[in-house]
């Protein structure tokens, strides 16, 4: 079944999963913001500055998100639309339905972005739409120790600790304790397929 890509709008964002047409934004985005990201998300291929190799990543995101494997929002100024700069992007990823219902939450904001609660606004429409339109139960969210940033933001958002995850991910050369978090669906529902 084809879904139709979702765009959402806040008071300032618009959200959607983009398609090859926005390549040069995404390239755009990783050189401007590479040195920025590093520490968290490890450097950036140099590949990932190209516009066509996001031709074909985005390519394959939308088929991802018509598969329902993933949905990988850009996040852009409400004012500019698609056609303006990425500010950022948020991805609910390795979605699992059946009894679980649940993904990973991964996401960046543009360094000229910073400190205007943007990502705080993008995560709550997206989050409304994974526990809305999507269905999912439980969206799982997890944060190197001295990442203060996304440890507010995922708390304000709601998201609880449950626990540690020694050497989780290899960044920047060396294996990295994260804190685990995560997020439940405010809406009980049964999921489609699974026995009562």
């Amino acid at each position: 079944m084809i879904q139709t890509i979702p765009t959402l709008r806040t008071s300032r964002l618009l959200l959607t999963i983009p398609g090859p047409e926005c390549a040069p934004q995404y390239a755009r985005f990783c050189l401007d913001n590479a040195e920025f990201l590093q520490p968290w998300q490890g450097p950036f291929f140099e590949r990932e500055f190209q516009a066509s190799f996001w031709t074909e990543a985005l390519r394959r995101r939308t088929e991802a998100f018509q598969a329902d494997q993933r949905y990988s929002f850009g996040i852009f100024a409400k004012s500019a639309g698609i056609s303006g700069p990425l500010l950022g992007y948020c991805s609910f990823s390795e979605i699992i339905r059946g009894m679980l219902q649940a993904c990973y939450l991964g996401y960046a904001l543009a360094e000229n972005a910073q400190g205007r609660g943007l990502m705080t606004e993008a995560l709550r429409a997206a989050i409304a739409y994974m526990f809305g339109e999507a269905r999912l139960h439980r969206i799982m969210a997890n944060y190197m120790p001295r990442n203060e940033r996304s440890a507010k933001l995922l708390a304000r958002l709601g998201f609880a600790v449950e626990g540690a995850a020694k050497k989780y991910l290899y960044i920047n050369g060396a294996w990295q304790d994260h804190v685990m978090t995560s997020l439940v669906n405010p809406r009980e529902s049964v999921p489609a397929g699974v026995a009562g």
